[in-house]
C-alpha cells in the first residue's frame, strides 16, 4: 500500500516513523523542492499514527507546510496531482479549508484522483472533505484509538468517526500532546489501509 501524507513533511529518522519511501515538497507557487523534512512536527506526528496502524505501508512525505501550518491552494493542488502521477493509493489530508473559492479547484483535483483510483481521506468539516468522492472523517473523542465508527451522510457517503489522539508519547499526558481532527483523519487512514478497506 502506497500512502502519501500531505502535511508539513516528515522527520524520517524519528523512531515512530522508521523511514519513508520518498517524498517531495511544494513551494507557495506550486513548484517542487526536494526538502520534505518536517520542521514543525505536525506531519511527523500524523505519519506516526499511520505507521502504527499500517506498519508495512510505503509512506511518502508530501510537504506543503513550511514555516507554519498554513499554505496556498496551489501547493495543495500540485501535491494532489503529484500523488496521481506517482501511483499513490491512499492520500491522508489532515488539513482543509473553509474558503468556498477553492471548491472548484479541489473538486477538479478530487476528480483526477478518482479517475486513477486514488482514495483521499480528509476531515468532513472542511474542503475537500465535503466533496463527493472523498472519504470524510469526523472527530469522536469517545472512540477508542484502535477503531473507527461509521454513520451515513445525507448524500449516501460513509462518514468515519475516530479518535483525535495521536500515537502516545511515553511520559507525556495525552492532553499535553498534539490532538484534534488531524489525528482522527490519520487514525482512519491507517486503519483503513491496514484492513485494505479502501
Amino acid at each position: 500500500m502506497k500512502i502519501a501524507i500531505i502535511d508539513s513533511g516528515v522527520h524520517a529518522a524519528h523512531p515512530h516513523i522508521r523511514g519513508v519511501a520518498g517524498g517531495v515538497a511544494f513551494k507557495a507557487d506550486g513548484s517542487e523542492d526536494g526538502d520534505y523534512t518536517d520542521r514543525l512536527g505536525h506531519g511527523t506526528a500524523v505519519t506516526a499514527v499511520i505507521r502504527e496502524r499500517a506498519p508495512a505501508a510505503e509512506i511518502f512525505a508530501v510537504k506543503i507546510f513550511h514555516d507554519r501550518l498554513a499554505t496556498r491552494i496551489e501547493p495543495l493542488v500540485a501535491a494532489l496531482d503529484w500523488c496521481v502521477q506517482k501511483g499513490i493509493e491512499v492520500v491522508n489530508l489532515s488539513l482543509g479549508t473553509n474558503n468556498p473559492m477553492h471548491e472548484a479547484a479541489l473538486k477538479s483535483a478530487v476528480d483526477r484522483l478518482q479517475a486513477r483510483g486514488v482514495k483521499l481521506v480528509a476531515a468532513h468539516e472542511w474542503l475537500p472533505g465535503r466533496i463527493a468522492g472523498v472519504l470524510p472523517v469526523a472527530l469522536d473523542w469517545e472512540c477508542p484509538r484502535g477503531e473507527y465508527r461509521t454513520s451515513t451522510l445525507p448524500d449516501g457517503r460513509t462518514l468515519y468517526h475516530a479518535s483525535g489522539y495521536p500515537r502516545p508519547i511515553p511520559g507525556v499526558s495525552p492532553e499535553k500532546n498534539l490532538k484534534g481532527v488531524s489525528f482522527a483523519v490519520a487514525n482512519v487512514t491507517g486503519l483503513l489501509s491496514r484492513r485494505a478497506d479502501v
